[in-house]
């Protein structure tokens, strides 16, 4: 035990001397945090937790994936189905208001919302030092996984780390002062409410709870009321030298050289039922944990199989002039006009990061609202999973940036949503497959929410296309049988029920939205979010259609379904160009009430889909007026929103305006832990951001891997490691003065590789495994 001690004592000195001056994933400041925006997110997919770094009041606030208010219950309208055709035809009608009226009484959801995730508790550590501490910095090494505080007292050092394992599922903490800072400190395990807590004098604390929802109104539109999860948390305390004493709910530690805390929590819900399970016990799912973690390894253990993910991409942008400053100088460094492409290199990794945190294995959920980390009882937007552009958002990083597993979760989800999305699809629409709109939660709500500005019936085909770009990147034909086909013919199924002739001859979508944004009707005051055949909705049909035809003739199955596919999407709607020159976002060329909308949704053909691209030139301009008009109009206000304009640039092949709008989005829309706001903190935009910095050095589209296809003039020098194109290949590149050097290429799969960069392009076939390193010319080297 006293040889882990003092290895640990070791690594903690070693690697904390040199983290400011050579570790480029390291963010670190001079101060603890001040607030919840300050504090370091720590997660292993299931737990998190942020570090405030407090050398005096320590305060880990924890999550655990599935604590959430609320319960299953079946919301679809039960008149949708017999009040559809008469809303149909009042908006094929222009009866715009009425069909609203209609809408909201019979076909949004009973209950209409949904209830919030919400904090596991908190770890508080209260210390009695007898002087002030000094010489503090604080530092979340992003490549390791691992929080550390640093300070001295009486110039004796004190380190604590804290991290969450997913090898042994928990959160741990460690502090040490050795014998001539000796730790007393009052451990405390609490929640705002809804728990019991009790501390015994072998160092464990267990908190106990249940949910109790209540009427949130008089027509309690969030569900149900009542007891609902179930959860727990328990903590186990281990010292070197010192004592414990139990103080109420407490444990009082006095005395110590060193202090560790593993920690772990439970609920118990079922992703197999998207319910609650009664047969499981929360507490004897934190004992089952807690028995098998022997704490001499865990930061090895940890950190292996961290780094095992994390490292599979490295990214430089050149020399750092400015990583001798803290990540909050930096950034305001960065708000005042300083370029630093340092911190946009730290930002992406720390997307990664966040999306390693907050979905994969042992996690069952995917990324919500906020990854996984949330403080509130009543979190924003409920913390949700939201299905019009948010979730999709968190996970565009996920397969480019070498973390396929982390949308495995995500998949693994959406399979069991297709359960009450069959429901959802016979019982509001009359369909066979299954569909969803603009929210859900771990219950697997389907139904509409949230108004007639959540009528997106087509959310479950969008939702369908990530799980089907899981198989593009890894070629596993097994996951393709089992999970993405499935899916998305269910997807595909709803659609071609749902579909329906317009006045124009068209097989169209009704009723339809292009995501909260509304429209005015000519020579009137009124304004609609409802209407027919949306663009997003083309859009998103032909790539589930295409993506459909795509898979059944891979598997080599369903060929007769697969021709009515393809006979409806000949009669599906063109997108077309507005009087202003953009892309036109409604069925007919309607004005905009507001511009600058934070929603582009009718330019999801040109990201993360294809559809819009340097082959169709007249949409490609279309696309590009379209962002300079919203810009113009104070758009991109939100970070998620701008982090899809970095995207939308890349794909535009415009690296100016790329960097542009990075340096926009960490000037404006990132808090100083990095988090993004939207405001408040919402994750995607971290993730957006990520994705969007990839597509600038990396695009696979339309069977071409295009190299550095939208490299800024402002990141002349560079190296990337790691990032991977669909087809499974693994790409390394180097360029400098703006200029590709070569670039590396290991085929995973053995697929045929057609290469583009500068114009130049290159066509050759791989064999499985087989690495292959050509010129800035394309020529093949070895």
């Amino acid at each position: 035990m006293k040889r882990a001690f003092l290895f640990y004592s070791i690594l903690l000195v070693a690697g904390f001397e040199t983290f400011a001056q050579s570790n480029k994933n390291t963010l670190w400041y001079k101060q603890p945090a001040s607030n919840w925006n300050e504090a370091l997110p720590v997660g292993n997919g299931r737990l998190g937790a942020m570090v405030f770094g407090n050398p005096e009041h320590e305060l880990l606030q924890l999550n655990e994936e599935s604590v959430w208010a609320g319960a299953k219950v079946n919301a679809n309208n039960p008149k949708a189905l017999q009040y559809l055709p008469e809303i149909q035809k009042a908006i094929f009608d222009n009866k715009f208001k009425q069909a609203d009226s209609l809408a909201q009484l019979y076909m949004v959801g009973t209950p209409s919302r949904v209830r919030s995730y919400q904090p596991l508790g908190d770890l508080k550590l209260d210390f009695q030092w007898n002087t002030k501490p000094e010489n503090y910095t604080r530092s979340l090494n992003i490549q390791t996984g691992i929080s550390t505080t640093k300070y001295s007292i009486n110039g004796n050092p004190i380190s604590q780390q804290v991290l969450v394992s997913a090898p042994d599922n928990c959160v741990f903490y460690r502090i040490e002062g050795g014998k001539n800072a000796l730790i007393t400190t009052t451990i405390s395990l609490s929640r705002e409410k809804d728990v019991k807590v009790k501390a015994y004098p072998d160092g464990r604390i267990e908190m106990e709870g249940q949910i109790i929802d209540g009427v949130s109104d008089k027509d309690n539109s969030n569900g149900p009321a009542g007891a609902h999860m179930k959860f727990a948390a328990e903590a186990r305390v281990k010292l070197q030298k010192g004592t414990f004493e139990v103080s109420g709910s407490n444990l009082i530690i006095r005395n110590a050289e060193v202090v560790e805390i593993v920690l772990t929590g439970a609920t118990d819900y079922s992703l197999a039922k998207l319910d609650f399970d009664r047969s499981i016990s929360p507490i004897a799912s934190c004992k089952a944990i807690l028995n098998k973690v022997k704490n001499s390894d865990i930061i090895l253990r940890h950190t292996a199989e961290h780094r095992a993910m994390f490292d599979r991409v490295n990214l430089d942008f050149g020399a750092d002039s400015l990583a001798k400053y803290p990540t909050d100088v930096r950034l305001n460094l960065m708000k005042q006009g300083k370029l630093d492409n340092g911190l946009i290199a730290l930002y992406f990794q720390y997307g990664r990061y966040l999306l390693m945190g907050s979905s994969r294995k042992p996690g069952v959920l995917p990324a919500n609202l906020q990854g996984i980390w949330n403080k509130e009882m009543d979190a924003p937007w409920n913390s949700d999973f939201h299905t019009n552009i948010n979730l999709q958002m968190n996970y565009w990083p996920a397969e480019i940036c070498n973390l396929s597993e982390t949308s495995e979760v995500l998949a693994d989800f959406m399979q069991q949503i297709t359960i009450p999305g069959a429901a959802t699809a016979k019982e509001s629409y009359g369909t066979k497959g299954w569909t969803m709109h603009h929210l859900t939660d771990p219950f697997g709500r389907t139904s509409i929410c949230d108004g007639t500005w959540g009528m997106t019936p087509t959310n479950g085909a969008w939702m369908a296309l990530p799980v089907y770009e899981h198989y593009l990147f890894s070629g596993d034909k097994k996951y393709l049988k089992t999970t993405a086909y499935p899916i998305l013919k269910g997807a595909c199924e709803f659609l071609m029920g749902f579909l329906t002739l317009s006045p124009e001859g068209y097989l169209v979508t009704n009723p339809s939205t292009s995501p909260e944004n509304r429209f005015k009707l000519p020579n009137s005051n009124e304004t609609s979010t409802l209407t027919y055949a949306a663009t997003i909705d083309i859009q998103t049909i032909n790539a589930a259609f295409d993506y459909c035809i795509e898979a059944a003739g891979i598997l080599g199955i369903d060929a007769d379904f697969i021709a009515t596919i393809k006979a409806a999407q000949k009669k599906l709607p063109p997108v077309k160009i507005s009087s202003s020159g953009t892309i036109q976002e409604w069925i007919n060329d309607y004005e905009e009430t507001e511009i600058g909308h934070r929603h582009i949704s009718h330019l999801l053909g040109l990201y993360p889909l294809s559809q819009i691209n340097p082959e169709t030139p007249e949409f490609f301009e279309a696309a590009k007026k379209t962002i300079t008009r919203r810009l113009s109009q104070k758009g991109g206000g939100t970070g998620w929103s701008r982090a899809w304009i970095i995207n939308f640039y890349a794909r535009l092949l415009d690296g100016d305006k790329v960097y542009e709008n990075i340096n926009v989005l960490l000037s404006k829309s990132t808090l100083n832990n990095l988090f993004d706001p939207h405001p408040p903190f919402q994750i995607d935009g971290n993730f957006g951001g990520t994705a969007g910095i990839a597509e600038m050095l990396l695009q696979s589209t339309n069977g071409t891997v295009r190299l550095l296809p939208a490299l800024p003039g402002a990141i002349p020098n560079g190296q990337m490691n790691g990032l991977v194109a669909r087809g499974g290949f693994v790409v390394d590149l180097d360029w400098k003065n703006g200029e590709l050097i070569n670039v590396t290429i290991v085929s995973r799969q053995g697929n045929p590789l057609k290469l583009n960069y500068n114009g130049k392009s290159a066509d050759f076939k791989t064999s499985k495994g087989g690495k292959y390193t050509l010129s800035k010319d394309l020529v093949l080297i070895r």
